[in-house]
């Protein structure tokens, strides 16, 4: 597990440059662990963008102190989250056959929102759905799953985030902070 892991940290740290410059080690694990419950982050590996691995962890779950470069938006990831990431950060296909939780419990800084149907836009922040979100929780089940469940962020619940793309997943608000 720890190897695969390193993998895609890898795979994120190519498709996320630079994104962790200027912290410090304990700065990052501060932040990555904040991003869910501490029953989960207490024993998550952390892991930096180039692959480092700031805290050994022994659950599974992996906590990112950004999710896109500069961000601080952390994430904990369990196992097929890290593997659409890794996917995603290698633009290769990727199809669910169970059900993944990301947690992003401190949300997303200002600014740091992206293009709820193309998670490859040029320009998030002037996408036609720009969504920012706040505390929320994410959810990768097969594609199959998210039919009836509205793609509308301003709906006042669950929507589904980049739905035709094969990243498609489904976005759990925990506040009323959504864009």
């Amino acid at each position: 597990m720890q190897a695969k892991a390193l993998m895609i940290a890898v795979v994120l740290g190519t498709f996320l440059p630079g994104a962790w410059a200027g912290d410090s080690a304990e700065e990052k694990i501060a932040r990555a662990r904040s991003a869910a419950p501490t029953a989960i982050s207490a024993q998550a590996t952390v892991l930096d963008a180039d692959g480092t691995v700031l805290a050994a962890g022994s659950n599974g779950w992996t906590c990112l102190p950004d999710t896109m470069p500069g961000d601080k938006a952390p994430m904990c990831n369990d196992a097929e989250w890290m593997e659409l990431l890794a996917a995603l950060g290698a633009k290769a296909d990727y199809a669910a056959d169970r059900v993944g939780i990301s947690y992003m419990l401190q949300g997303e800084p200002e600014g740091a929102g992206v293009s709820n149907s193309n998670p490859f836009h040029p320009d998030h922040a002037n996408a036609h759905d720009y969504v920012h979100t706040g505390p929320h929780l994410m959810i990768v089940v097969p594609k199959a799953m998210l039919q009836g469940i509205p793609a509308d962020p301003a709906g006042g619940g669950p929507f589904v985030m980049w739905g035709d793309t094969p990243y498609a997943h489904i976005m759990v608000p925990m506040d009323d902070k959504a864009e």
